[in-house]
């Protein structure tokens, strides 16, 4: 589809199921707060599991993968809808995770979020190779913008990500497990935050009119 005007499309035969915000938050990023508060409880300690020593961070690891995963299904049952990204960060947890505990290597879970800020990137430099803004597929309901806004921001938060996986990049591989916990659960985050914070030159600018209004 060429034609990024939604007004043209069909609209799904279901909406989006109402869920409570404060309970949809909480399945968001109550595994990730979980993992963290875990990790800080046995970062010390050493278990011996079948002959083999496990360390805290793949033990919190193995419990973070089915944790997750039932947040997203309970989402995915209130809301009936689970978005790409979601999906997406579902499989590589399930599987950059699993990888970690069966051969006992924390640098597999770690490498996780570098490969989803390169895929989403990568898929946003695609769509703009295309002359399309597949952000605005996302996040539309969102942010009313015109077309020219999407380009523009689509072309920010392509960057964005790559930025990002570049720095859990460094973080990983120069600083300690402890500081990258601290970095994946609040500085991936708050650099997020921070950075549609400084959106609002543009979200005004090339804001709709109805949504000005």
């Amino acid at each position: 589809m060429t034609d990024p005007t939604p007004t043209t499309e069909p609209k799904p035969a279901t909406d989006p199921k109402t869920v409570n915000p404060m309970l949809k938050t909480a399945l968001e990023f109550g595994p990730i707060l979980a993992f963290f508060a875990a990790y800080l409880w046995l970062k010390d300690e050493i278990f011996t599991i079948g002959g083999t020593e496990y360390n805290g961070f793949i033990l919190v690891t193995a419990a973070f993968i089915p944790v997750f995963l039932l947040c997203m299904g309970a989402l995915w049952k209130l809301t009936g809808h689970l978005s790409r990204m979601q999906a997406v960060t579902a499989v590589l947890i399930v599987v950059f995770g699993g990888l970690s505990v069966w051969l006992n290597d924390e640098r597999f879970f770690k490498i996780k979020p570098t490969l989803i800020y390169l895929l989403f990137g990568g898929a946003l430099a695609i769509g703009l190779m295309r002359g399309q803004s597949w952000l605005q597929a996302v996040m539309e309901g969102l942010m009313p913008l015109k077309q020219e806004g999407w380009m523009i921001l689509t072309r920010r938060v392509m960057w964005l990500f790559f930025g990002l996986a570049a720095l859990n990049e460094v973080i990983w591989r120069t600083m300690s497990t402890e500081t990258w916990v601290y970095f994946k659960t609040f500085g991936l985050t708050a650099a997020i935050l921070v950075f549609f914070m400084f959106q609002g030159g543009l979200f005004k600018k090339y804001s709709t009119e109805e949504a000005a209004e």
